[in-house]
């Protein structure tokens, strides 16, 4: 049996906010190598998650909302925005599936968010995410002004 508590929760979002990433992965699946990747995913609000989409090969993601609040960026193969989304169970929004070779990126709204995350298997770091080149990469000087520049997309009453 494979309980999700609130321990397990704030264990996790304790750890990603003392990791410098500012995320953390709690996996459910046994292996690599299984075709339904399962996992919770915390994230704290300065995590940057480059953006960048599944594709050949071509893989879902879900994202269900455990806690906290999480916006998701769709783009279009230039980097425009095209769609938002803040997931938030006060606004009734507790999920959201992703399809293969969409654009998206993830962004914490809260401290101590946590998501359960669904993904098609199996999991190769060679091909798993290909991340977009009209963004700047992880860890760079851009990536925080490039955030802030996303989050100020959202709409003024999402309180992000």
């Amino acid at each position: 049996m494979i309980l999700i508590h609130d321990r397990l929760l704030d264990a996790l979002s304790l750890e990603a906010k003392n990791l410098a990433r500012k995320r953390k992965n709690h996996n459910f699946h046994a292996s690599l190598a299984d075709p339904i990747n399962r996992m919770l995913n915390a994230m704290e609000p300065d995590s940057y998650v480059c953006p960048h989409k599944h594709e050949k090969p071509d893989k879902r993601e879900v994202f269900i909302l455990l806690k906290g609040r999480m916006a998701v960026f769709y783009f279009d193969d230039a980097g425009a925005v095209t769609e938002t989304a803040v997931l938030d169970h006060k606004e009734g929004n507790y999920g959201i599936e992703i399809p293969p070779g969409v654009w998206h990126t993830l962004v914490a709204l809260q401290s101590g968010t946590v998501v359960y995350e669904i993904k098609d298997g199996p999991y190769r770091i060679e091909d798993d995410k290909h991340f977009a080149e009209w963004a700047p990469q992880e860890g760079s000087p851009e990536a925080p002004l490039y955030l802030q520049k996303l989050l100020k997309l959202l709409v003024p009453n999402s309180n992000a």
